[in-house]
């Protein structure tokens, strides 16, 4: 971790979050900044992108990336490290929601065999092969300048194998065993992989449309994956491995 990190704030710590432009990715990278860390906020669309570092301030600066695609993943690690020098901690949150392949999931549940193979893939590719190709080109850095911190974002276990929930159900379930997988390849060594996963439904623009307002009133706030994460980039989270973090159930060890 950057040497100016330390107790009761993030002292500059450098952080990658994926698609950081809205949702729970804007919501930590905020929470992030707010703790002093500096963040580079990714998204495919580079004006949105752009747009979301400003308003967090100087600590956030952004960067174009799509994180099916390695070359622009590459290129999107080649800046960090050329900006900051390195990189202390990856957040992979990139995601598609259901709505891409059918914008009334919740109210008319879409058979398996009706999902189009395009819209399948799309969802895998940018939650699962995205999460693969990103630690893959930053573990090795980390490795090579003494440590790092991955967190994986995960979802409810419900949410993997509820009916109508192809291809997001089974991306989230199929991040668990990745990110079980590398902590099994990352233990001992200097890099540490955790995940992360908000409690319950939250108010992103995965929800469609139709789902009524009383409804909408319920939903977690994004900003509930605040304090995990600080905690996670912190001092105190030095050495914590292969733990899966309810943001609904944290508490902030002492």
């Amino acid at each position: 971790m950057s040497s100016t990190a330390s107790d009761g704030g993030l002292g500059g710590v450098r952080v990658v979050v994926t698609g950081a432009t809205s949702g729970l990715g804007a919501a930590m990278a905020a929470a992030l900044t707010q703790a002093g860390a500096r963040v580079m906020v990714t998204g495919r669309d580079e004006a949105r992108a752009r747009s979301a570092a400003d308003a967090l301030g100087p600590m956030a600066f952004s960067c174009r990336l799509d994180v099916r695609d390695e070359r622009s993943v590459a290129a999107c690690v080649t800046r960090a490290r050329e900006g900051w020098g390195g990189i202390d901690m990856l957040v992979n949150n990139a995601g598609i929601g259901m709505r891409t392949v059918n914008p009334r999931f919740m109210s008319e549940p879409q058979p398996f065999w009706e999902v189009s193979p395009a819209g399948f893939r799309d969802v895998v590719a940018t939650k699962l092969v995205g999460c693969f190709l990103m630690a893959r080109e930053v573990v090795p850095l980390m490795l090579a300048d003494g440590g790092g911190r991955i967190v994986n974002i995960s979802m409810n276990e419900q949410t993997m194998v509820r009916r109508g929930f192809v291809p997001y159900g089974p991306s989230g379930a199929a991040v668990e065993a990745l990110s079980r997988v590398m902590e099994a390849d990352l233990a001992g060594t200097s890099v540490t992989v955790n995940m992360l996963l908000p409690g319950g439904a939250t108010q992103t623009g995965m929800i469609p449309d139709e789902v009524p307002v009383e409804t909408r009133a319920a939903l977690l706030d994004p900003a509930v994956m605040g304090p995990p994460i600080v905690w996670l980039a912190s001092a105190q989270a030095a050495g914590v491995h292969g733990r899966r973090i309810v943001a609904t159930e944290f508490d902030t060890p002492r």
